[in-house]
């Protein structure tokens, strides 16, 4: 049997495409060509994000805007706008914590804000997620994770998902399983195995219901636990990047396997935190994990912040330290984190999720019965994905289409990104109005449309 192969990393599209290219010749306004100038002369150059595509001058709401003024709504946001960029109540909290001369914390000591983050995040997690640690950023939070699993169950192996994505620390690439980062880099943490993510649409065996898929990737999961009984932890996303989206009954073995062998399951929510599926965490909708990984929007668009909740039984390394982060328990980011959470509360952007993302699910769907190229629509909430295609029988991936399809969308004003080739990524923020979706839908028509016009 195979297993699910793709020919681009799954993180973002290229930034030395001829489409991007020619994309950024049309950019003509000078402060604009003069600073992509310094920023490619000063920056590392890297795929994916040097040289850049173009220089913001601010960002606001679900929006970003360039140096000539120009507004793009943005449905990428490096998933750190749940609650709108440039939040007033998260800008008011930061003001106010500067004002209140308590910005840092050094290690031995705690602080009120730091406190207080940590009893919302238990209050609003799945019953039984009773601790937290913080630190900067979703990389560092894979990393403590999986130590932790590795301390309290005294074993190094790790089971994680092909082509996944968990962050660029050592760790955190080797339970990612994409080679984009780890090719050239030397030998990885070992003990890593990986297994297929369920997806019907692409799976290679000739599947035709999703059980016969999940079947065979929870049969990949034992085959590996019966070579190799000695498994700290499963890492997993609940919901995949592209994003595909297992049934609960999935999770549900899973859940069953780790019990059975004294296995930790720890859900990467770094992404479909914070309300992004239409529940506060995605796991809500399947099951509850042993340590949940949080980041991203966790700083509210304003600060890089994110940590791990997990179960009361395993404080048990009061011997070691599995985070020990400059800035674990840093007020400043704390007090912006609480803002930004009970602002999803108050302004039920949870639930607005779960509405908006049906309302726009619906919408993609009749694209997809308009046009031959959409191959498959997927997502939850406000975490969807088109996969387009060049034929809808062998679903050959419609790269070079995409590229188009993405730049004549940023032409008019609307942001994505494209993963795994051929895949538009859609993951607005959740103060997006229905107006602008509209909008968003009539521009991905409109460019979709203009494929057809030879």
């Amino acid at each position: 049997m195979g297993r699910i192969v793709y020919d681009r990393a799954e993180q973002g599209d290229p930034n030395s495409s001829e489409e991007r290219l020619n994309y950024r010749k049309k950019i003509s306004d000078p402060d604009t060509l003069y600073w992509m100038t310094e920023d490619e002369k000063y920056f590392l150059h890297q795929e994916l994000s040097t040289p850049v595509m173009n220089m913001l001058e601010k960002v606001k709401g679900a929006a970003i805007y360039d140096l000539s003024g120009k507004k793009y709504l943005d449905l990428h946001g490096n998933g750190v706008y749940n609650a709108g960029f440039g939040n007033d109540a998260v800008i008011a909290a930061a003001k106010a914590q500067l004002d209140a001369d308590l910005c840092f914390s050094p290690r031995r000591y705690s602080n009120i804000p730091a406190v207080k983050l940590a009893g919302k995040l238990v209050d609003i997690s799945p019953d039984g997620l009773d601790r937290v640690l913080f630190c900067p950023g979703g990389s560092q939070a894979i990393e403590m994770a999986v130590m932790l699993a590795k301390q309290v169950t005294g074993r190094f192996k790790t089971i994680s998902y092909w082509d996944s994505y968990h962050g660029t620390g050592f760790q955190a690439a080797s339970v990612g399983a994409e080679e984009h980062f780890s090719t050239g880099n030397g030998p990885m943490v070992p003990g890593a195995f990986y297994v297929d993510f369920p997806n019907l649409y692409r799976n290679p065996w000739g599947f035709t219901t999703a059980e016969q898929v999940e079947d065979e990737c929870v049969r990949q999961i034992k085959n590996v636990i019966r070579h190799h009984p000695d498994i700290a932890c499963i890492v997993g996303e609940p919901v995949s990047a592209t994003p595909w989206v297992p049934s609960k009954k999935y999770w549900e073995q899973i859940r069953n396997i780790c019990d059975e062998h004294n296995i930790l399951l720890i859900f990467d929510e770094v992404i479909e935190g914070f309300g992004r599926t239409g529940k506060m965490f995605a796991c809500e909708h399947f099951v509850t994990p042993d340590v949940l990984v949080m980041g991203k929007s966790l700083g509210g668009g304003l600060v890089p912040f994110a940590g791990i909740l997990t179960k009361d039984k395993y404080n048990v390394l009061q011997h070691r330290s599995v985070g020990h982060y400059t800035h674990e328990k840093n007020p400043f980011c704390a007090a912006v984190a609480l803002a930004n959470i009970e602002y999803i509360e108050r302004e039920k952007l949870v639930e607005k999720a779960a509405g908006k993302g049906i309302y726009l699910k619906n919408k993609l769907l009749g694209l997809k019965n308009k046009y031959p190229i959409v191959g498959n629509v997927e997502g939850l909430g406000m975490h969807l994905g088109i996969d387009l295609v060049k034929d809808p029988v062998t679903k050959e991936k419609a790269v070079e289409e995409a590229e188009k399809i993405m730049y004549r969308c940023m032409g008019q004003g609307v942001a994505f990104k494209i993963i795994e080739g051929s895949v538009i990524t859609l993951r607005p923020s959740l103060v997006i109005t229905d107006d602008e979706l509209d909008y968003v839908v009539k521009v991905l028509d409109e460019s979709i449309a203009s494929l057809y016009m030879n």
